[in-house]
């Protein structure tokens, strides 16, 4: 149970609109000017926003994967460990912080994963 970086950066470009800036230490990524995603390659972590109640669940099932990031504006943002993610899980994860900031005539061009 493993996602590499590659195929996180595949994820994100399944999504429409897609923003990314780099910064020396991470990555981030918005949908038209929201931001809703970070990627630490030197620690192999993702950043993902989340509703407050799916970030509670996450932590508390497994925190080994999952950790609290912040809270901010009524979203809960998880870190996420690639090395203890599966890929199905994760593209979920990442589409669900997609869509809690992209506009919604956007949201539907885009179908969520199967």
């Amino acid at each position: 149970m493993s996602v590499a970086s590659a195929e996180f950066h595949r994820m994100l470009k399944a999504l429409a609109d897609v923003e990314r800036s780099d910064a020396k230490e991470w990555e981030s990524y918005s949908v038209r000017g929201k931001r809703f995603g970070y990627y630490w390659p030197k620690t192999q972590t993702v950043g993902l926003k989340q509703t407050l109640s799916e970030q509670e669940a996450l932590v508390s099932e497994r925190p080994d994967v999952f950790e609290v990031q912040f809270t901010a504006g009524g979203f809960g943002w998880v870190v996420v460990h690639l090395d203890g993610v599966e890929a199905d899980e994760l593209t979920e994860l990442v589409y669900e912080a997609w869509r809690l900031s992209a506009p919604e005539e956007l949201v539907e061009q885009v179908p969520p994963p199967c």
